[in-house]
């Protein structure tokens, strides 16, 4: 199975089209969402082209393939708009024999470990930096943000398959690989 996972979107139109590009290229099985897909949120600016409705309109053409977890600036009002579950704190899903917990990050995270079985991979979004670190029993992850990178990082998204994971920028372009097997 082929998981294309991205994080923050944040309402920006503009960001949402190049992730869309990056997912036709893709063709991958499913894309995996770890929330702050329409609200910019109080402590971020505005991102470039801010059109909530414009990216609901667009993540609504891959509605079958998605699947979503909600982020700290995710709320019922998003689900009246997107045509896919978004308002669960997690998702446990197994790709390819890997184990993912994959949750945006403001309640389980590094710090605050979900219950999860040992050699499961953590997925975070919230921090807006991509990341991969090892820790003894699990691995964590975070895309970054596709709209409002962090600490001098681009925006970015992730390809998950046959246990090894890709980060990718916008253009397609790998910048990162691990593998888990």
């Amino acid at each position: 199975m082929k998981l294309m996972i991205a994080s923050d979107l944040h309402g920006s139109a503009y960001y949402v089209r190049k992730l869309m590009d990056a997912y036709a290229a893709e063709q991958p099985d499913r894309l995996l969402l770890l929330g702050d897909l329409l609200y910019h949120g109080p402590r971020n600016p505005l991102p470039r082209d801010y059109d909530c409705m414009a990216v609901a309109e667009l993540l609504a053409g891959a509605r079958d393939r998605i699947a979503a977890v909600r982020g700290n600036c995710d709320c019922e009002v998003d689900q009246m708009v997107l045509p896919f579950p978004v308002l669960a704190d997690y998702a446990l899903l197994e790709a390819d024999g890997v184990w993912l917990y994959a949750t945006h990050g403001h309640i389980w995270n590094e710090e605050n470990l979900p219950p999860m079985a040992p050699g499961t991979v953590l997925l975070n979004g919230h921090f807006h930096v991509p990341v991969c670190r090892e820790h003894e029993g699990y691995v964590y992850m975070n895309p970054g943000s596709v709209s409002i990178p962090k600490e001098g990082s681009a925006g970015s998204y992730m390809v998950a398959e046959r246990g090894t994971f890709l980060w990718k920028n916008l253009d397609g372009e790998t910048y990162r690989t691990y593998s888990v097997k």
